[in-house]
């Protein structure tokens, strides 16, 4: 059997079953898997990925296997391993796979070194955390690396900060840069997931509610409609003033963070940024006001804060821990850490069809361009984003329509005016 750490590899049934459910939702992924057999691009490349260990992302290892890569899966946050589908992937479909959820800070980067230590020619992150340790404690295996993929909001931050610095030594894809993955993923995947967390946390009811979204970028869009779709009433708190005055004028309210915490039922941070809710916010916070994350690092709102300024903590039901703080009790929700996974699935595989596409597409990308590309943040290309939406269509039965040789040439031209 191949190399792996997961917690039991009596669960392989369970996960078998429920890879096979999400791969039934994802034909884009199923149609790249399909030409990958006969084409093998990635024939004889060891990839490491460190990704969130799921249904869903075990689709796409079995697709990059299917295309000829010796593939090394880690997880990209400690509690939102499958552990079920963990052990599947080790006994039925033979990829090495290093996650277990709950795992300690210690086992997580035990994991990330051990998928580093196969000398990986691609790296598929989502959060940066594989390039950043080549960068830091591994410099000499980066050059031997093609490139890396990288899959969240998040991440890109870190990798575009690297970029600015000059320390970044290889070509990045930003998959999350792809509009067939922030577009959709990021909005209707987020926005539902981070509700569906929400609810199977804590079982409350949405509807009148005042449900605070802070961060109004495409997770914050989705999650924000979301939530008024089920009644509640939305509050939007922002730095920036486009997307201030967008979420104004989308008919949400705006406001100030110290403003909207004395009256927000529910807060979740959707920023990729650091502390954007920190200890000095607790005087202004409602009594009750439940707090969660859907950002990719639990680093948005200070959690170990708040549990130092705790003078009483107690667990209510997996995943709400109630905080008594100066006489009011605030309920956190998953440790700050991304909710959506935390307590609940993820994403959906129908969105993550799309997601990961883009990240089967940006692996036979780095191999075919490989040591032809400079050392910065890269898009895809746009027609490889258009065929994955045209693909998506094609597999949900929709047709569009193409322009006729008239038109094409009017839009290509500009001396035909009224």
């Amino acid at each position: 059997m191949v190399k792996f750490d997961i917690k039991d590899i009596k669960l392989a049934e369970a996960g078998k079953k429920k890879i096979e459910w999400a791969g039934s939702q994802m034909k884009v992924l199923q149609s790249i898997e399909e030409r990958f057999k006969k084409e093998k691009p990635l024939k004889n490349v060891t990839l490491a990925a460190c990704l969130h260990v799921t249904a869903e992302t075990a689709n796409l290892a079995i697709a990059l296997k299917a295309g000829g890569a010796k593939v090394f899966l880690a997880a990209s946050n400690p509690l939102s391993t499958q552990d079920e589908v963990a052990a599947s992937l080790v006994k039925d479909y033979d990829i090495p796979t290093f996650a277990i959820k709950g795992e300690d800070n210690k086992t997580y980067y035990k994991h990330l070194n051990a998928v580093l230590d196969e000398k990986p020619q691609i790296t598929m992150d989502d959060g940066a955390d594989l390039v950043s340790i080549l960068h830091s404690e591994r410099q000499k295996q980066l050059i031997d690396v093609y490139g890396s993929s990288e899959e969240t909001t998040t991440g890109v931050i870190r990798l575009k900060a690297m970029e600015k610095d000059g320390a970044l030594k290889i070509p990045v894809i930003a998959v999350n840069d792809s509009m067939t993955k922030h577009m959709f993923d990021n909005r209707f995947g987020t926005g539902q997931s981070t509700i569906d967390g929400i609810l199977r946390a804590t079982n409350i009811l949405l509807a009148g509610k005042k449900f605070l979204v802070v961060g109004y970028g495409w997770c914050g869009r989705g999650l924000a409609s979301r939530a008024r779709g089920m009644g509640a009433q939305v509050i939007v708190a922002e730095i920036d003033p486009i997307r201030g005055l967008e979420a104004l004028m989308e008919g949400y309210e705006v406001m100030k963070m110290a403003d909207a915490l004395k009256v927000a039922d529910i807060v979740v941070t959707a920023t990729g940024n650091k502390h954007v809710i920190d200890s000095s916010h607790l005087k202004n916070m409602k009594e009750g006001i439940i707090i969660a994350n859907t950002g990719h690092f639990n680093v948005e709102f200070d959690y170990d804060g708040f549990v130092k300024a705790a003078k009483k903590k107690r667990m209510m039901r997996p995943f709400l821990e109630e905080l008594t703080i100066n006489g009011k009790r605030l309920y956190v929700l998953g440790e700050g850490r991304l909710i959506n996974l935390v307590s609940a699935e993820g994403h959906p595989p129908d969105v993550m069809d799309m997601s990961f596409a883009n990240q089967a597409l940006a692996a036979e990308y780095l191999v075919k361009n490989a040591g032809n590309m400079e050392s910065k943040v890269l898009k895809l290309p746009d027609a490889i984003d258009k065929e994955i939406a045209r693909l998506k269509l094609e597999s949900m039965g929709v047709g569009i329509d193409k322009l006729t040789p008239a038109q094409r040439k009017y839009l290509d031209s500009w001396n035909e005016g009224t």
